[in-house]
């Protein structure tokens, strides 16, 4: 691969992480959600103030990993893993794209009128958005898991096997928290876990980015 293309993909990748973190701007915005017990899609639910900003970042986030995906497994040198890796972030962007024009209809928190499922979870937990979301979180699970374990098979982008590492444990660590917490009684910080799960996300796409540009040429 050419520094041209290496450096490209370094920039779709890097900006489509940070656009992944576009949820950071709650804190700055009169959202009306508690970031410690709300979830993140319920930025963008139809009635909410902002879901237009929200809503575009995820958009044009799932519009560039789509065309990573392709660019990487156009321009890179194909290995099993990293083939896998690319066609999960492509799997990701798709997912990302459908929770961009799958919203949830209304946040029952603010909402007296919005319906909440006989269980008292959250309406986005049964909601198709809730789907295309788990298939957003496996997929970009697969891509992490796949190019961290390439770049120790194939003794490439070390930045990858140390900082690369170091979010994939942390991520997982908040998707545990997130996972067990949300089938216990009680209140557990399921908004600060998610919010850890999807800054690890964000945090890696700019460490992959990272790494191809500075790595990429050499990654054979």
């Amino acid at each position: 691969m050419t520094r041209r293309r290496a450096t490209t993909l370094m920039v779709i990748s890097i900006v489509a992480g940070l656009l992944y973190s576009a949820w950071v701007a709650e804190f700055f915005l009169d959202t009306g959600l508690d970031p410690a017990h709300s979830f993140l899609s319920e930025l963008d639910a139809a009635d909410q103030p902002y879901k237009e900003f929200f809503g575009t970042a995820d958009l044009i986030t799932g519009l560039l990993l789509v065309l990573a995906a392709v660019l990487g497994l156009w321009w890179i040198r194909r290995h099993r893993l990293t083939t896998l890796g690319w066609i999960a972030l492509g799997i990701f962007g798709i997912a990302t794209i459908a929770d961009s024009q799958l919203p949830i209809e209304c946040v029952a928190e603010n909402d007296p009128s919005c319906p909440v499922e006989p269980s008292g979870l959250f309406p986005q937990l049964h909601h198709i958005h809730a789907l295309t979301s788990t298939i957003a979180v496996f997929a970009v699970f697969t891509a992490m898991l796949a190019f961290t374990i390439a770049s120790f098979r194939y003794r490439s982008m070390p930045l990858l096997r140390t900082a690369g590492t170091a979010v994939l444990i942390i991520t997982s660590v908040a998707t545990a928290w997130l996972m067990i917490a949300d089938n216990l009684p009680g209140e557990y910080g399921l908004g600060i876990a998610q919010r850890i799960q999807v800054g690890g996300m964000s945090l890696y796409l700019v460490v992959l980015g990272a790494s191809v540009g500075r790595d990429g040429v050499r990654w054979t």
